[in-house]
């Protein structure tokens, strides 16, 4: 009877460290989709990282995300639609930059992104 509930317990430990380790290592794109709504539509990929872009209705929503995660270095997050004034979102960030929203309805939208002194920006998109 013991033996059983000690092995039980070790069964138990290692599944709440193996779900711990996998949610640690959720890639960027998971990151993301916990704090944009939608689907995903554009990812905008650069040398230190990359935005990831979502629309769900008439709102767009981006993200910028480190290639290194868990050090504080310089990222931006910026997104305008046509017409509208920019939304951003800088500063010292160890995850991610964002998110930041803007209503675009049917307009097309302007992305920008920054990590380090890299930088990506998208042109018009979303057209």
């Amino acid at each position: 009877m013991r033996r059983g509930a000690i092995r039980r317990l070790a069964l138990g430990t290692a599944v709440l460290v193996t779900s711990g380790l996998l949610t640690l290592a959720a890639p960027p794109d998971a990151q993301a989709a916990a704090n944009c709504p939608g689907r995903k539509v554009r990812t905008l990929p650069f040398a230190t990282g990359s935005v990831l872009v979502h629309r769900r209705g008439g709102y767009v929503c981006a993200v910028t995300v480190p290639k290194k995660p868990g050090v504080k270095q310089r990222m931006s997050v910026g997104l305008r639609a046509r017409g509208g004034r920019p939304v951003v979102d800088e500063g010292r960030y160890a995850h991610r930059a964002g998110p930041v929203t803007v209503h675009a309805g049917q307009r097309c939208v302007w992305v920008t992104g920054r990590v380090g002194g890299r930088t990506v920006v998208s042109g018009w998109i979303l057209c």
